[in-house]
């Protein structure tokens, strides 16, 4: 081990230490979550809104790129978990090791995508739907909730574990939502309609719609931008690989702080250690699979569904860009399966999306203080979980803020959010291949397949982009 010497870069921040990759647990139930997690706080603006949207404007048309930007997704994902399981580091640290100030880039991207409080709004907006309080309450309902995600997270002893719990309640409700649907709600004509989605009847409605809604629905099928990146983070805490020596983010208030390094570990390539890392990496793999591509598409397939055969077609929804569509779906649902599906609807949506927004103020919150701490705050006496804390509480704080100022409109800052996250993932996908091709040793490196899937990624998020800012640019000029 002492003649190992790391590959990881040395000149932006100290070397790691070479320690020996952890056994994988024997029980791999246990470390099932992180890729769940994901899905989970994606179940909002793609899965609940934007492609049930697009659903309630064209019909299942679209719902292949659903499955382009899932399995994307899957590939990015991986690589961004596959620098994590080496190094016990972030990407977005990782990131930083090639030039210090990439990781503060992509944290001030996320916290532009994440600061419009959309999802919230969102849910806020279900609420009236359930109370009759009408448009007014929503930005006092969102405002309650953003406090009470705010507490939620800084108060938890152990605020991964807080997070996941929360998750797996809402993909229950989710699942629970879904399997009432195809009973009662979903018709024959929209099964058939999803496989011409998938085939034959596949096409890019950008004439209808726009190319800022259909780029948005791709980048948030799934996950979306910094979300992506936070699966570092949340594998991490729950210990996979070589992030089982690094503490867990805690809640200052209520939590143990452990003193920590700021920077991460790399194994020495033996033959021990490499059959270590092949278990790992299966799993890894088989847990992003089976957990946040399987449940995401499943999720954006069964709710376009559900919108398709509810309010496709209707005029009080057609051509409409924002998201009465719920309220139409939830009132055509009492009226055609009973006044408790509908608000069984409108109630599993405000639940759902309320877990989504937990979930993004946590993963902005995340990636803004390992980054804040690893590279700025790294030799002063501050912990990560404390800036975390000021994170979350400034996040909340802004968030009231442009609600007081009475943009509370979800459908155009859902598109506002998932525009940033496009861009963010065409230049991730570079620094990626990067990475993991220079910082890694040769026998884990990223290559073969997997490193033309990360092409793709740059290939189609950069082409994505340029759509869009040439039809920005040309709304702006006339």
């Amino acid at each position: 081990m002492t003649d190992f010497t790391p590959t990881v870069p040395a000149r932006v921040l100290p070397s790691v230490a070479v320690r020996d990759l952890p056994d994988p647990p024997r029980s791999t139930w246990r470390v099932i979550g992180p890729g769940l997690v994901g899905a989970g706080v994606g179940l909002a603006s793609g899965e609940f809104i934007l492609w049930p949207y697009i659903a309630s404007q064209v019909g299942l048309v679209f719902v292949w790129g659903a499955a382009v930007g899932i399995v994307t997704q899957w590939f990015l994902n991986m690589e961004i978990e596959r620098y994590t399981l080496a190094t016990g580091e972030t990407a977005l640290t990782g990131f930083s090791r090639m030039w210090r100030h990439w990781g503060l880039v992509f944290v001030v991207m996320t916290l532009a995508s994440n600061l419009w409080p959309g999802w919230v709004t969102t849910s806020a907006t279900m609420v009236t739907y359930l109370t009759g309080a009408g448009a007014g309450g929503v930005r006092w309902i969102a405002i309650g909730m953003l406090v009470l995600i705010a507490l939620g997270l800084t108060l938890a002893p152990v605020i991964y574990t807080a997070l996941e719990r929360v998750i797996f309640v809402k993909i229950a409700l989710v699942a629970t939502l879904a399997v009432v649907a195809i009973l009662f709600a979903v018709n024959a004509d929209s099964w058939v309609e999803l496989g011409k989605g998938l085939t034959v009847g596949a096409r890019f409605p950008a004439g209808e719609l726009g190319i800022a809604v259909l780029m948005g629905a791709v980048a948030y099928a799934g996950a979306g931008g910094g979300q992506n990146l936070c699966q570092s983070n949340w594998i991490r805490d729950k210990g996979f690989g070589m992030g089982a020596y690094v503490p867990r983010l805690v809640s200052p208030v209520t939590g143990e702080e452990e003193a920590a390094a700021s920077t991460g570990f790399q194994f020495p390539p033996t033959d021990d250690n490499l059959a270590r890392w092949r278990r790992w990496w299966r799993f890894a793999n088989a847990e992003q699979g089976a957990t946040f591509a399987l449940v995401s598409f499943l999720t954006i397939g069964l709710m376009s569904m559900l919108a398709y055969s509810t309010v496709f077609g209707r005029p009080e929804v057609a051509g409409k860009d924002n998201i009465g569509f719920l309220k139409v779906e939830g009132e055509v649902l009492q009226g055609t399966v009973g006044t408790w599906f509908g608000i069984l609807f409108w109630l599993i949506g405000a639940l759902a999306l309320f877990a989504s927004a937990m979930g993004i103020v946590d993963y902005t919150s995340r990636l803004a203080s390992d980054t804040i701490k690893t590279v700025y705050l790294r030799d002063r006496p501050v912990s990560v979980n404390r800036v975390y804390f000021v994170t979350v509480w400034a996040m909340t704080l802004v968030g009231i803020a442009i609600l007081l100022l009475g943009l509370d409109q979800p459908l155009i800052l859902l598109v506002f959010s998932a525009c940033f996250a496009a861009v963010m993932m065409f230049v991730y996908s570079i620094l990626l291949i990067v990475l993991n091709r220079r910082a890694l040793p040769e026998a884990i490196k990223v290559r073969s397949y997997r490193l033309g899937a990360l092409v793709w990624s740059v290939a189609f998020f950069g082409t994505l982009t340029v759509l869009v800012v040439v039809q920005q640019v040309r709304k702006l000029t006339g």
